[in-house]
């Protein structure tokens, strides 16, 4: 069976599938960060792999994004998404509800980021004007819609390095950017996909307020712990949401 539709998981989310296929993947940039599993979902066959690793032990700034990528491409899917974690820019985008992001700010450094280390075959450079594929961000927001999970629709995510949260005058630029969300893995994977000819979406599940909100001293600043106890008690809503919008995401 060659799979359509590429599932990452994120912070708190490292198993997806039931009756799954375990795959091991060989790729030219090493393993990817755990075997990858595959399976049907309403007759579409489905690739998960969780990005940090089975039990979460690759910080986002060691994942292999290179050979992640590689390996659903080599499996055949078309189409990635990728769920994350992200601490909540403004007031309004509350913890619980999800953002299907369409722009991103990379504020990462040191990672490997592109297929493409030698020229040899002459220049490529990709356009990533539009990280986010429209048809996979509509597939996303009716399946929001269909499970009624509270989706924003559109918003741009600045990608930090991690593994730290960021500190509060970097929390006041990202704000003051007009960005929306903060995350530590949507940079490469986006460019990775692009450069692999793969469609793809982000959705973040929000799980806090970064360093807290302006003006309300009983929100603080986000700790590791609540990031991961907000999104276990959400991820079964994302699951949900995922499964809905299989059959979208498969149409091409």
């Amino acid at each position: 069976m060659t799979p359509d539709v590429g599932i990452f998981g994120g912070s708190g989310l490292y198993t997806l599938l039931d009756d799954a296929e375990t795959v091991q993947v060989d790729t030219a940039w090493g393993p990817p960060s755990a075997p990858v599993t595959v399976a049907v979902v309403d007759g579409v066959g489905v690739a998960f792999l969780p990005r940090h690793g089975p039990h979460h032990e690759l910080p986002p700034h060691r994942v292999n994004y290179r050979a992640n990528v590689d390996a659903m491409r080599r499996l055949g899917v078309h189409t990635l998404v990728a769920p994350f974690a992200a601490g909540s820019l403004r007031p309004e985008i509350r913890p619980g509800e999800v953002v299907v992001v369409d722009q991103l700010v990379d504020r990462t450094w040191g990672r490997a980021d592109t297929f493409h280390d030698s020229f040899a075959d002459g220049p490529q450079h990709i356009s990533l004007a539009d990280p986010y594929a429209p048809r996979v961000r509509r597939a996303l927001l009716d399946a929001a819609r269909s499970t009624g999970v509270t989706a924003h629709d559109g918003g741009t995510v600045v990608v930090i390095n991690g593994p730290r949260f960021s500190t509060r005058a970097e929390s006041a630029w990202h704000r003051q950017a007009g960005w929306h969300v903060v995350n530590m893995t949507q940079y490469p994977e986006a460019a990775l996909a692009r450069e692999a000819g793969l469609d793809f979406g982000g959705i973040a599940l929000v799980t806090d307020y970064d360093t807290g909100l302006d003006g309300d001293p009983d929100v603080a600043p986000v700790g590791q712990e609540e990031v991961l106890e907000v999104f276990r008690s959400h991820v079964d809503r994302m699951r949900a949401l995922l499964f809905a919008a299989v059959a979208g995401l498969a149409v091409r």
